[in-house]
């Protein structure tokens, strides 16, 4: 057994959920850390297919809910946009006793990550333009997906997505807060006084970048880590995107922790990320500002509860990570959310 893996019991699974595929099979952790792990499975011939699980210890079961990702990459597979095709969804006991937890497995899509700046720049510069072109391309066709044709639609609620995001990451900052930061507090209240009217409802990633997309031959092959994925205002995507979306004339004011594969330049411009999206939607981007502001304060919120964490101790040892440093960036959060709502 390997950590998060019970291979005999899992091994057998795999063996009945995916077409020829044989025994034994070799176990490689590719991704993990305090968000959902990621396995690359190979059986004896070298067929590959990914298996996600929780992580190891105990989790919030909403938080690492494989049913969920597992019913939207099935549900997204017949639709422009690309995920990875799914065998199937493993109940807590297959992977008992000692990490029993629920898992599900999708097959294997080859191509690289562009996590940073160094992954951007593995990019042909002659590829970067419509490599963008296609990230936002697949982002005005998620946002278009009929939710309730492809059974989503009760996935979660559709309505008031931008109160319930501030209500819930208020209380956050509120747990978590270590001083008063003036620029949060009145975020906040411009948050609320000048939030847009949410139009119609659609499938909101949560996390959409190209640190969460594989890339291969110029195109973008599978979209992955949708275990943030909710219904709502699909405006709050884009304006996540447009904050990764770094230019190399943005350097000096990016984050520390920022993951920016497009600061090499190359790729196109926010503006034209705009213009596309609204052309395929149909929908107005007059306060796609708003929604900036509002993902640099969430991430300001979540920021804050991490970095309390690391300063009370209760992340361990701190392994090189500098403290500081996440308070500091906490603050220019908060900053940039205020500048962006004056």
């Amino acid at each position: 057994m390997i950590d998060g893996i019970n291979i005999e019991p899992v091994t057998a699974w795999l063996c009945e959920q995916v077409p020829d595929f044989k025994p034994p099979v070799r176990f490689e952790l590719i991704a993990g850390g305090r968000s959902n792990l990621t396995f690359l499975c190979k059986d004896q011939r070298g067929r590959r297919v990914v298996l996600r699980r929780p992580p190891l210890g105990e989790v919030l079961q909403s938080a690492h809910d494989m049913g969920r990702e597992h019913r939207i990459i099935s549900a997204l597979a017949d639709s422009t946009v690309p995920v990875p095709q799914t065998f199937g969804l493993a109940d807590a006991a297959v992977n008992g006793p000692v990490h029993e937890a629920p898992f599900f497995v999708m097959d294997y899509v080859p191509g690289e990550v562009f996590h940073d700046s160094i992954g951007g720049r593995n990019a042909a510069a002659g590829d970067r333009h419509g490599i963008g072109m296609h990230v936002i391309g697949i982002l005005a066709d998620l946002h278009v997906v009929d939710v309730d044709e492809v059974g989503l639609g009760e996935l979660g609620r559709k309505e008031a997505y931008l109160e319930r995001q501030l209500k819930r990451w208020t209380r956050q900052w509120d747990a978590s807060k270590t001083e008063t930061v003036p620029a949060m507090e009145e975020s906040y209240r411009l948050l609320c006084k000048h939030m847009p009217q949410q139009v119609g409802a659609a499938i909101v990633h949560g996390d959409y970048r190209l640190g969460n997309m594989i890339v291969g031959d110029g195109r973008i092959q599978a979209i992955l880590d949708w275990e943030l994925c909710t219904l709502g205002d699909p405006l709050a995507d884009l304006g996540y995107l447009l904050n990764n979306w770094v230019g190399p004339d943005e350097l000096a004011q990016s984050f520390p922790g920022d993951i920016s594969p497009t600061a090499v330049g190359g790729y196109p411009s926010r503006e034209t990320l705009c213009d596309v999206y609204a052309e395929r939607t149909g929908r107005d981007l007059a306060h796609i500002n708003y929604y900036r502001a509002f993902s640099h304060w969430r991430l300001a919120a979540i920021g804050q509860g991490v970095f309390k964490r690391y300063q009370s101790g209760a992340m361990g040892q701190n392994h090189g990570v500098d403290v500081d440093q996440k308070r500091d960036d906490v603050l220019q959060r908060a900053e940039s959310a205020l500048a962006l709502l004056s």
